[in-house]
């Protein structure tokens, strides 16, 4: 267990806290006016290995060679000039700290961290981190890597837990959620959505398949994978019959016949499940073990948009099952992001990709990753 304290006066800033794989829709925005929960489970926390935040620089300030070194292998809006290794938690478990009001930046329901650290050590006043809650944004807060300093504190370091251990007892995520909003007649309102989760899981996943597909057409497996997959996949790869082949695999799945294969992530190493034998030489594309789960135990039934009403003569005495009120789309911003870091972006085709979502010159294209 860890407990981080004041660099520069050693007060204690959290509780004691567990170290977790940063989640994939940790930089995700949702929506608009959408109430999200908090990014991070109490007890936990998780490291980022690139800059987060402010300061910003725009990408013509960039020096040739600099962008690549910061892990972006294409052009970008703007890339953070502040430190890596920022350590996000739950708010609730935070410690010691008082709100800098100053720093409320221009966000519209709470805070978005746009003006820097807005959170300031109570025992010297300096500032230690960024608490981020507004509207559309995962709940969290963000402590300088340079502001904090982790502390080992008594406790049991259990070993992490085996990939079958981990299939037995970790949930599977949903595919869809109510979620709430500012912008009801009361104050707040509900609709029923895809997951945004599954949404950015899915914009991480599909840079990954693009890569994997070396600009061939790509099937995607069956069932749910192809209700996430397969649409964005056919809008941005060439039209044809499918020349590679993906597969669900990982812990007590048999070993597919594929060129692609869809694994999960550890939720506390971040390590990525591998496989051995004639397998081991395919393309890995990750996902979150919850989103995992649910793509190889997929729930009775998908949700399909249908036209029409019930038959006359037709009873039920069963609620009807809540759906979302659109087709799937994988998380845009979420998608860009991991690909532009991905060195096969380099190659044209992929280029040309980005490039269109960025000019809007394909509706198709733009509609297939979108929010």
């Amino acid at each position: 267990m860890i407990v981080f304290v004041c660099a520069g006066c050693g007060a204690e800033l959290t509780t004691p806290l567990s170290q977790v794989a940063l989640p994939v829709h940790a930089h995700q925005s949702y929506g608009n006016g959408v109430q999200l929960p908090a990014l991070m489970r109490a007890g936990t926390f998780a490291a980022d290995p690139e800059p987060w935040g402010g300061p910003w620089r725009m990408w013509d300030e960039i020096r040739p060679g600099e962008a690549e070194a910061r892990g972006s292998h294409a052009p970008v809006r703007a890339l953070s000039d502040a430190a890596p290794g920022a350590v996000v938690i739950a708010p609730g478990d935070v410690r010691g700290t008082r709100l800098i009001p100053e720093k409320r930046g221009d966000s519209c329901c709470g805070l978005d961290g746009a003006d820097g650290p807005n959170m300031a050590c109570e025992a010297c006043d300096a500032p230690v981190a960024t608490r981020v809650d507004d509207c559309s944004l995962w709940q969290a807060v963000w402590l300088g890597s340079a502001a904090v300093h982790r502390v080992p504190v008594d406790g049991s370091h259990p070993a992490p837990l085996s990939w079958s251990e981990l299939a037995e007892t970790e949930e599977a995520t949903p595919l869809f959620e109510p979620i709430a909003t500012w912008d009801g007649r009361w104050g707040t309102s509900h609709y029923w959505s895809w997951s945004p989760r599954w949404e950015a899981a899915a914009g991480h996943a599909l840079a990954h398949l693009l890569v994997a597909s070396e600009g061939q057409p790509v099937k995607a497996p069956d069932g749910v994978a192809t209700e996430v997959f397969q649409r964005a996949l056919d809008a941005l790869l060439p039209a044809g019959a499918p020349t590679r082949r993906a597969a669900l695999a990982g812990p007590e799945l048999p070993s597919p016949d594929a060129d692609i294969l869809l694994v999960p992530i550890h939720p506390r190493t971040g390590r990525t499940w591998t496989p051995e034998g004639p397998t081991a030489s395919a393309y890995l594309v990750p996902l979150p073990l919850g989103v995992w789960l649910t793509l190889v135990s997929p729930p009775p039934y998908l949700p399909v948009p249908a036209s029409g009403r019930m038959p006359r003569d037709e009873l039920r005495d069963d609620p009807l099952p809540l759906l979302p009120h659109s087709p799937f789309w994988a998380d845009r911003r979420t998608f860009e992001r991991t690909l532009v870091r991905l060195p096969a972006v380099r190659s044209p085709w992929l280029r040309t990709i980005l490039e269109n979502l960025d000019h809007d010159t394909s509706p198709d294209l733009v509609q297939a990753v979108a929010r």
